[in-house]
């Protein structure tokens, strides 16, 4: 409700770039952004994400064959 008491307020969206300085067109925060989540998801010494392994809680079964599949639809 205290929203609605204020008013319209036009909201200013502004980003820090790696030096420090502010930075306000839409296009340059979102090229902000994309260079920080780059940098977050980058694995040293991994060069192609295909490499890396995937570990799970569960073990992992192999895909059931034509015919396996055929015996459990018939039961």
């Amino acid at each position: 409700m205290s929203d609605f008491k204020k008013g319209y307020q036009p909201r200013i969206n502004i980003v820090k770039d790696e030096n420090g300085d502010l930075i306000t067109d839409s296009h340059s925060i979102l090229s902000r952004w994309r260079n920080h989540f780059l940098q977050l998801l980058i694995v040293p010494g991994v060069n192609d994400v295909r490499q890396t392994e995937i570990h799970t809680a569960e073990p992992l079964v192999p895909e059931p064959s034509a015919s396996e599949f055929v015996i459990t639809a018939e039961k």
